[in-house]
């Protein structure tokens, strides 16, 4: 690969950020089963702060930060696999225990767009021009080019059979097989815009969801790949998406609803599949400020958050959702049973 496509990338990637979802296997060991359950003990840099607290704006979220640990290198993609949280940094994937200990690490090809785990427990890595897909035991068992020699490929998620990718300079979904054949582009009736390197994707139950960041989208699919509608809208307001791109990252949440994460105005919020705008979940305040999005990925009653070095661990407190401050959330007040409100037990 070239130098200059490279320090394009690269490029897109800075400016984009002023700018899976995941599925964990059944049967993981009790390390990771700690990890949720009990994530004092196991996490070597607790959180300073208890909760998202801003003096300015007096904003509360009523999820608190538990739990965190440092990784080597800025944080491209995560998820859970195996009985491990699997980061990648840079052409780096780096597995680490529930203790944050890093117990293995190799290198691919290049550097690391996303990763996720389909229900059978194998990961695909996605690289801007490439797809690998490794087993259990950490083998790769299979890897294809993109279709095409000037693919950027931002995101990936894997409905049954189906591959589906975001292309930033070809502005479509790239839709593969498993096995990794070629199937069709897709393209949005609405004409992709993507301006930043802000072109994420998950699915949720049998379809798709993509965000379609230029036109402050996002839009869905059916699992073959046909338009099915769209919701958003721009604004920096609550349920509307802000500057030149967003949303950037879509996650499910346990109960089957859609986490966007957004930046500029960073925050992590939560929409019912048909585009209902359910509320904030964290703020920017929350979030520690800045202007990246963050990654995001939910887990039993967690929110896990990746930025730059570090995941955090966020969990539900109802003392916080009592206290009385103006809440940047509406999450007490949802009405859609939750296992995230399942929270800390006061």
């Amino acid at each position: 690969m070239e130098k200059k496509e490279l320090s394009r990338r690269r490029f897109l990637q800075v400016a984009g950020s002023v700018a899976a979802g995941g599925f964990i296997m059944a049967g993981a060991g009790s390390l990771l089963y700690r990890m949720f359950a009990k994530p004092e003990e196991l996490f070597y840099e607790p959180s300073d702060s208890s909760s998202g607290t801003s003096g300015k704006n007096s904003f509360v979220s009523p999820y608190e930060s538990i739990a965190k640990f440092s990784v080597d290198g800025d944080i491209s993609a995560f998820t859970l696999w195996k009985d491990m949280m699997t980061v990648a940094t840079g052409q780096q994937l780096k597995l680490y225990s529930a203790k944050g200990s890093l117990k293995r690490q190799f290198t691919v090809e290049d550097e690391v767009r996303d990763l996720t785990v389909d229900s059978d427990g194998w990961l695909y890595v996605l690289m801007p021009q490439q797809i690998d897909v490794f087993d259990s035991q950490g083998k790769r068992t299979r890897s294809w080019k993109a279709c095409d020699e000037n693919a950027d490929y931002c995101g990936l998620t894997v409905l049954g059979e189906q591959v589906f990718v975001t292309d930033a300079q070809n502005k479509l979904i790239c839709n593969y097989r498993t096995d990794g054949n070629f199937v069709k582009f897709i393209k949005s009736p609405h004409g992709f815009v993507v301006p930043s390197y802000s072109f994420g994707i998950t699915h949720i139950d049998n379809r798709v969801y993509c965000s379609n960041p230029g036109r402050h989208l996002v839009e869905v699919y059916d699992s073959e790949g046909t338009y099915l509608s769209s919701f958003g809208k721009a604004g920096t307001g609550e349920g509307q998406f802000s500057g030149c791109c967003n949303p950037v990252y879509l996650a499910s949440s346990p109960s089957g609803e859609l986490i966007t994460s957004e930046k500029g105005i960073p925050r992590i919020s939560c929409y019912g599949t048909d585009g209902t705008f359910r509320s904030v979940l964290l703020p920017q305040e929350a979030l520690g400020g800045g202007h990246d999005a963050s990654r995001v990925m939910t887990q039993q009653d967690k929110l896990i958050v990746a930025r730059k070095s570090t995941i955090e661990l966020y969990q539900y407190n109802p003392a916080l959702a009592r206290s009385g401050a103006r809440l940047s959330s509406k999450c007490p007040t949802c009405d859609v049973p939750c296992p995230l409100r399942d929270g800390i037990t006061i």
